[in-house]
């Protein structure tokens, strides 16, 4: 039998890491981890319970050397660190699976935190480093906690014995809104990370199920999870001067390419299930400046949905009479909840969060005053957020055709150059950035709210502003397709093509900082 002799007194001040542990046996190459440990033949049931003993024993022998493998390797896990709190809200209820020393739970700034883990040692470390939190004893597949959580973290999958019975654990404790977080190797760096192994570079690890992006995908898909996106990251572990920093800024950011990186992280959500229609109320948000002569046909266009619909016009700062308009709207059809609210006279997007806060109901619909877009697809917007087909429902005016006169030739050369910059940052195709009709829960925009003006240069419009926002927090964003029509009242408030444009590659390059360069 050949052994790792892991005392790393020059290395860490006469501290020894880890004692004589078997990892491989050389005389006998395909004799596994279990049997070495198990010293006899195992399989069926037993085989697996036969390694979560040997993974949790494996465990306890290096819990007290942990903290000081984060410590010399800081550049790699604070690269982690930094993608985690990409993806994790400050504040929120986290679950943490195989947690460890609690280091990576503890990145994460949640509300309630609490931690699972096999190994009673790693148990006793994570309470005295983080008291703040609570840690349980259990392996994933037995894991049982009657609570629910924003975000679950799966550390270590790689050493999972039964990843597809720790999965379905963990659908009891996800909400609708909950966000499935897991962190694993590139199967590509297995060669390079056993031979890191070998030669005490990194800390020994079990024999590993070396699971693919595709892999872990699948998992999700029969385990009743959506996968909604992958980040790709660290292709130079190691702090070099100037090298490891350029490597780890550009090599993640290439398509293809950045399959080569080190670590995949997936985010995920529990498979929508489809709400009843007559349980859900609708506010639709109607922008409008100097749109007197819409009015009318807006009121009498827009459906009802659900179970119950009120009809918010913001006029802003109309001199044609359009506020007027309104209440004689409320006059002559009472049965009907409109309401009308005066906005800050200062851009669409101000307009737009002004009736956003007037709403009371739980979905927001935005439709632009100009009836460009039909009011009668609304509903195709309602039943697509109801059953879950996306959190955020953006329409799409370009595929359909659309009349000459309803887009100029500038608009949609632009509009189509911001798809695929916006659609680069974000990792989702989007194919029309500035439709004017979106559809989101009033509960996400609370979450999105606090993100207004935080992407270099204010959004006059607020398309940019939702979608950044949804993307930020993982919301599932879906295109739905919609009929562009010519106004048949009043002027296009889209003017100053080139200045608007400007403005809008600002933003964009605004929200490039804060989304592509997540990491560094």
């Amino acid at each position: 039998m050949d052994y790792f002799q892991c005392n790393y007194s020059e290395t860490f001040e006469k501290r020894p890491l880890l004692k004589k542990i078997p990892i491989y046996d050389m005389k006998n190459p395909k004799k596994t981890i279990l049997n070495i440990l198990e010293d006899k033949p195992v399989w069926g049931p037993t085989a697996l319970e036969a390694r979560r003993k040997a993974s949790k024993a494996y465990q306890s022998k290096y819990a007290e050397v942990r903290q000081q493998w984060i410590t010399k390797n800081s550049y790699y896990y604070n690269a982690i660190k930094r993608v985690l709190q990409f993806i994790v809200e400050p504040g929120r209820r986290v679950l943490d699976i195989r947690c460890q020393t609690g280091f990576f739970l503890n990145a994460t700034r949640p509300s309630y935190g609490v931690g699972l883990e096999t190994s009673p040692e790693f148990l006793e470390i994570a309470r005295r480093n983080y008291p703040q939190f609570e840690f349980i004893m259990a392996h994933p597949e037995h894991l049982e906690i009657g609570q629910k959580f924003d975000y679950i973290l799966f550390e270590n999958i790689s050493d999972t014995a039964d990843i597809i019975a720790a999965l379905e654990r963990l659908k009891p404790l996800c909400e609708a809104k909950t966000r499935l977080i897991i962190y694993t190797y590139n199967p590509l760096w297995e060669p390079i990370i056993k031979l890191a192994e070998r030669f005490l570079k990194k800390i020994p690890t079990l024999e590993q199920n070396w699971l693919s992006e595709a892999d872990i995908r699948n998992m999700f898909n029969i385990c009743g999870f959506e996968w909604l996106r992958t980040y790709r990251t660290i292709f130079f572990p190691k702090r070099i001067f100037l090298l490891s920093t350029l490597l780890n800024l550009v090599i993640p950011r290439l398509p293809v390419i950045n399959r080569l990186c080190m670590i995949n992280v997936l985010v995920a959500r529990l498979d929508p299930v489809p709400r009843a229609p007559d349980d859900i109320s609708v506010s639709v948000i109607v922008p409008c400046k100097n749109e007197k002569g819409n009015i009318q046909a807006a009121v009498e266009r827009i459906p009802d949905m659900g179970r119950h619909t009120e009809v918010i016009f913001c006029d802003d700062k109309s001199d044609d009479g359009t506020a007027d308009e309104v209440r004689r709207m409320c006059k002559k059809y009472p049965e009907r909840d409109i309401k009308l609210i005066e906005g800050p006279g200062i851009c669409k997007a101000k307009n737009v969060w002004t009736g956003f806060e007037s709403a009371q109901e739980d979905v927001l619909m935005i439709l632009d005053a100009d009836l460009t877009v039909m009011p009668e697809e609304l509903p195709y917007f309602f039943q697509a957020i109801v059953e879950g087909k996306g959190e955020l429902i953006n329409g799409s005016r370009l595929i359909y055709p659309v009349p000459k006169l309803a887009m100029k030739f500038l608009n949609m050369i632009g509009n189509k150059i911001f798809s695929i910059i916006f659609s680069s940052i974000i990792g989702q195709r989007i194919k029309d950035t500035l439709c004017g009709t979106k559809v989101l829960w009033r509960s996400d925009w609370e979450r999105i709210k606090p993100m207004i003006g935080s992407w270099g240069i204010e959004d006059q419009w607020g398309d940019y502003e939702l979608l950044f926002g949804a993307a930020k927090l993982h919301l599932k964003i879906v295109d739905l397709p919609v009929h562009y029509q010519e106004r048949v009242y009043g002027t296009t408030k889209m003017i100053n093509v080139f200045k608007n444009g400007f403005k809008m590659m600002l933003i964009c390059f605004g929200a490039f900082k804060k989304i592509k360069m997540v990491i560094f």
